[in-house]
């Protein structure tokens, strides 16, 4: 949609809002007994309330992903520096989730609205029951008067169970919601171009991430390749998201007011539904099959079903109801969907015809490896 204003015509008209707030912008440097380390910056998160009470008083409502727990947990446990290690890192977050969640309740309580904190890792969108629990969850909370403010579960998450990064959590908690915004508060004023000058808007994000350099700051986990990815997974669904300096003032209500600011990612022509967004940009895939040009052909161009005949080759360990990434001869991904056949099934049949199934698998099979209802193709 290049010509749609997204500013005035869509940010403008938001009610349901995501906003990631980075740990750089929740943490300031502080002294302790004359050792210099990070501490919250209680009146940025007071800043932050204020601005979702007004929007709330207005009838958007706004869900916060909130970083800043192991940055928390260090300053009170004296830590001059962020911990390498996963068994120190899990415990300081432990100390820190509790220090994070006060700050924020001391901010929101003066504008009497409560908190209600919830944890997550990435193995709970892969679980489609888990995925609506988070849903029916932060809903209740907005209902309750409460302001929910979801963080990654530091204190259990290890390498395989992780987001990496507090991002993709709220990319991937925006499509739960099916907000219609995402807002990733950074300490850049947006997306750079080459002249240096801030991006106004992205139309393409995949061709922004081949782009972007890898940098991180020293406490947090991010940098803008995340954000873009998260850009991605929300913009691919139909909505929009941003990127802006948490360092602004009101940046948020300006937002939403239609202020021209930060670099706005474009929305994707489609709009996923719920499950939909499970299904295509949520769930891990468990496998990988690749298929011949004339199957790649029948998914893009004719919305069929992938059928076995059309598979050349298959990677993973998967059982009936998973998700498959399905991959064309070239390796470009098609698209995402849910499989009829455990993997070790589906090896038996991969490049035959329906009328071989029965003798193969000892027993009548599905014409589709994946119906074309449970399929969700990627943007061409």
């Amino acid at each position: 949609m290049p010509s749609t204003p997204i500013r005035q015509d869509v940010l403008t008209a938001a009610q349901r809002v995501v906003v990631k707030i980075g740990t750089q912008l929740l943490t300031k440097e502080v002294s302790r007994d004359g050792k210099a380390c990070v501490g919250l910056d209680t009146r940025f998160i007071g800043n932050v309330a204020g601005q979702v009470h007004k929007l709330r008083q207005r009838g958007v409502e706004v869900t916060l992903v909130s970083s800043g727990a192991i940055g928390a947990g260090c300053v009170e446990l004296g830590l001059t520096q962020r911990p390498t290690d996963v068994a120190d890192a899990q415990a300081v977050a432990a100390v820190g989730q509790r220090r994070l969640m006060t700050a924020w309740h001391t901010a929101f309580a003066r504008r009497k609205l409560g908190v209600g904190q919830v944890l997550l890792t990435r193995s709970d969108f892969d679980d489609r029951v888990r995925f609506l629990n988070i849903r029916n969850c932060v809903t209740r909370l907005h209902e309750m008067d409460c302001v929910p403010i979801l963080n990654e579960n530091d204190t259990v998450a290890v390498e395989e169970l992780r987001f990496g990064d507090n991002d993709l959590l709220a990319g991937l908690t925006t499509n739960a919601l099916r907000a219609d915004a995402l807002i990733m508060l950074t300490v850049v004023d947006g997306l750079l171009g080459d002249d240096g000058a801030v991006v106004d808007r992205v139309d393409d994000v995949v061709g922004a991430l081949g782009q972007v350099r890898a940098e991180r700051s020293g406490w947090g986990r991010g940098g803008m390749g995340s954000k873009l990815e998260a850009a991605r997974v929300v913009t691919e669904a139909g909505e929009v998201a941003v990127v802006a300096s948490g360092k602004e003032k009101d940046v948020v209500l300006r937002l939403l007011a239609g202020e021209k600011l930060g670099t706005v990612f474009a929305p994707a022509p489609r709009k996923l539904d719920s499950r939909q967004r499970w299904i295509g940009l949520t769930v891990r895939p468990a496998g990988t099959v690749t298929v011949d040009d004339g199957a790649a052909k029948a998914l893009r161009d004719k919305g069929k079903s992938l059928l076995a005949s059309g598979i050349t080759a298959m990677t993973g360990r998967f059982e009936r109801g998973d998700v498959l990434l399905i991959r064309d001869a070239s390796g470009k991904e098609i698209g995402r969907g849910l499989s009829n056949y455990a993997g070790q099934e589906l090896r038996l049949i991969a490049g035959k015809r329906s009328s071989e199934f029965t003798k193969l698998l000892g027993r009548p099979g599905y014409k589709a490896v994946v119906h074309r209802d449970h399929l969700v193709l990627s943007p061409a």
